[in-house]
């Protein structure tokens, strides 16, 4: 019994180095690498956003609602009222967060990263 614990244990650090080979990743220094089942490292810079406060964009999607609930619930009367309700909740949701999303493409910073992948062909 002690012995296939020791076994385990043992094995372990086996396990978890042959799980850290196999999730390897690529930087720019290894740009060009050839590995000997064909495949390659390539690497390309790629223009990504970065600093935005609210990725998800709660605040146009709560704000857009909000409003579009207001505005919905000033037409129509009884049954049609609450439905005009929800669907300028639903309307206003989607454009605030359209108008959110445009606004922080435009107004967000913008980084050039590389990225290194390894391609087979």
């Amino acid at each position: 019994m002690k012995l296939s614990n020791l076994s385990v244990l043992a094995a372990l650090p086996l396990m978890a180095a042959s799980a850290l080979a196999s999730a390897q990743t690529h930087g720019p220094q290894d740009e060009g690498r050839r590995f000997s089942d064909g495949s390659r490292v390539v690497c390309e810079k790629v223009e990504v956003a970065r600093s935005s406060k609210d990725p998800n964009r709660i605040a146009g999607t709560a704000a857009g609602a909000v409003i579009g609930g207001l505005i919905g619930n000033q037409v129509g009367g009884g049954n049609g009222k609450k439905l005009a309700t929800v669907g300028g909740a639903v309307a206003g949701g989607a454009v605030g967060r359209n108008v959110q999303g445009n606004s922080q493409e435009r107004n967000g910073e913008r980084v050039v990263e590389t990225r290194c992948e390894r391609v087979w062909r």
